[in-house]
């Protein structure tokens, strides 16, 4: 793994955006892509924000930054009316098309917005600044206020803060939006985390604003009052007493001598924490152990009729050799091994052909499961096909627990040294989705991520539900998964792209729930070996 990919934070920022709303501004949102092929893939977006035309995101847009390839980005601006996260319903209010060459290479660049090629999106433009990432800090900060000011004629202020740090221009450039609070002129805000490079650009002495403001449905908020500050002052905090500060609306303390504030902000709790990401892990050493489990039962249709998913299309592929072949090169470069135990499920097996096995080594040597490479995998896969029969039921549990049995022995070790991912290759006619569910549930405290490959023209509703993207997904005792685990994707939706695109969108989730793993364990990523001179 190259140890020479930048992380870049774009800020994104618009002016003079269509009004798509009646009586009222649009509610935007900007949205990044990136061409993969021929194919737009969303990154990441920026928070909405209400009844604006000219609006600054808080929440900052990161992309992997990598030379050596022309990263075409898209971003894309939507009024958001709804609360689905499907862009489809939206307005579209223009884009701009970039490279990301283009942008890190002017630092900041102004586009004017088109809602398609050569059609402008009346006077709206984007502006886009690039910073690269170098600290992994954040700041962890609490924050309350007291006897605010009230503003509004029928009941109390509804505050909320923004904090600004300095921009280099002398502007200041927005870093966090909180909550709001409703109706309270005492408000204690959540918890809220900030990278340390977005927070303060990582200069503890740097100026910082924060307002508290009330805010308006209709996007007008007053504000309340504000101070500056800086991050060494907010961190005096840390030692358990608070820090206050006096809330100043500037325009009434000239009008009265005897002005003393419009309410007290105190800083509760304020810590630095540092914040690892997957690149950390692997590059100290965190080998990802691969393992392939194979549908081999009866609804897969037999493997000798040219309608069956298993059937050898002339150039040797099908569906399932397909999707192991995309997965597999992308997550074999994380294996130094590179030896991967494969499995098959729901066949019968010479020479007896009698009960159906749920777990047999794909090379039918159960003591050494292990294939050499992707192409091992395939190899064992093509020599077995012609030997079993294939028939059920279809039970997903007992791999599951194999590799979870696997996984528990590697957790004992207390270093963020191993993490297993399990590709489950499926028609999706799921037997046991029961003792699938607590499978999952019991394997979420694991070092382990599930990604489960549809294959074929099934209705996929048992592998969504165990995807859990609309809902957490529960055991059949009502124990939620301590973490998302489970990525499913049908492969049709990848049958006419290019073969990356479907390894992209299941391993997308992995380095997060790796990430994730190690931190609800409390283990850091392991320090570079030193190299052999």
């Amino acid at each position: 793994m190259a140890d020479c990919v930048s992380k870049i934070e774009l800020t994104v920022s618009c002016a003079d955006l269509l009004d798509k709303d009646v009586g009222s501004k649009s509610d935007p949102l900007c949205v990044l892509l990136q061409k993969t092929g021929d194919q737009w893939t969303e990154l990441c977006r920026t928070e909405r924000l209400n009844n604006t035309s000219s609006p600054s995101f808080s929440q900052r847009l990161r992309v992997d930054y990598h030379f050596e390839t022309v990263q075409n980005l898209k971003f894309g601006v939507y009024d958001i009316d709804n609360s689905t996260s499907n862009l489809a319903d939206d307005d579209y209010l223009g884009g701009a098309e970039l490279t990301l060459g283009q942008i890190v290479s002017s630092k900041t660049i102004t586009r004017p917005l088109q809602l398609k090629k050569d059609k402008p999106a009346g006077k709206g433009s984007i502006t886009i600044t690039a910073e690269e990432i170098k600290d992994n800090r954040a700041i962890v900060l609490e924050l309350e206020a007291k006897k605010l000011d009230k503003k509004d004629t029928f009941g109390k202020s509804d505050p909320f803060l923004e904090i600004f740090k300095e921009g280099e221009n002398g502007k200041w450039q927005l870093v966090h939006r909180t909550e709001v609070v409703k109706n309270n002129l005492n408000p204690s805000w959540k918890k809220f985390t900030v990278p340390l490079q977005t927070f303060c650009s990582c200069d503890m002495e740097k100026p910082l604003k924060m307002d508290c403001s009330d805010h308006d449905s209709d996007g007008s908020h007053d504000l309340i009052g504000s101070f500056t500050t800086k991050a060494s002052e907010l961190m005096k905090a840390s030692g358990g007493s608070p820090v206050e500060f006096d809330c100043i609306h500037p325009e009434k303390q000239k009008k009265k001598k005897s002005y003393k504030n419009s309410g007290v902000v105190s800083v509760k709790s304020c810590k630095l924490i540092t914040q690892y990401t997957f690149l950390d892990f692997v590059m100290g050493g965190c080998q990802i152990n691969f393992t392939v489990g194979i549908d081999f039962t009866g609804s897969n249709g037999d493997p000798r009729t040219p309608n069956s998913l298993h059937y050898m299309s002339p150039d040797g592929l099908n569906q399932y050799l397909s999707a192991l072949w995309s997965v597999g090169n992308v997550v074999q470069d994380y294996d130094t091994d590179k030896l991967f135990p494969a499995f098959g499920f729901g066949a019968k097996l010479p020479p007896d052909f009698q009960a159906a096995h749920h777990e047999f080594a794909l090379n039918f040597n159960p003591t050494n499961p292990y294939c050499q490479g992707i192409q091992g995998i395939v190899d064992a896969y093509r020599a077995v096909l012609p030997q079993i029969k294939l028939s059920g039921p279809t039970n997903f549990s007992p791999i599951i627990n194999h590799v979870a049995t696997i996984a528990s022995s590697a957790a004992q070790a207390p270093t963020a040294s191993q993490y297993f991912v399990l590709l489950i290759l499926t028609d999706g006619e799921i037997t046991d989705l029961d003792q699938t569910r607590d499978a999952i549930v019991r394997a979420s405290r694991l070092p382990l991520s599930i990604i489960i490959v549809g294959v074929g023209p099934a209705d996929f509703k048992a592998m969504e539900l165990l995807d859990g993207d609309d809902g957490v997904l529960k055991s059949t005792a009502g124990e939620a998964v301590s973490r998302d685990i489970v990525q499913f994707v049908p492969f049709r939706n990848f049958k006419d792209a290019p073969m990356a695109a479907l390894a992209q969108a299941v391993l997308a989730e992995v380095p997060n729930q790796l990430v994730s793993y190690f931190k609800m364990r409390g283990l850091e990523p392991q320090k570079p070996a030193a190299p052999k001179s």
